[in-house]
């Protein structure tokens, strides 16, 4: 993955599409980000 914690990430799809957000988790196995306020 390209992303790290404390990143700045915005959301492209999905019901949270164009909220931004700081990245608290990641769970590169699964391709997956848990993300601050989303």
């Amino acid at each position: 993955m390209h992303v790290k914690k404390n990143d700045t990430v915005k959301v492209i799809t999905g019901k949270d599409r164009g909220k931004t957000g700081k990245i608290l988790k990641v769970f590169p196995v699964r391709n997956r980000i848990i993300v601050e306020g989303v």
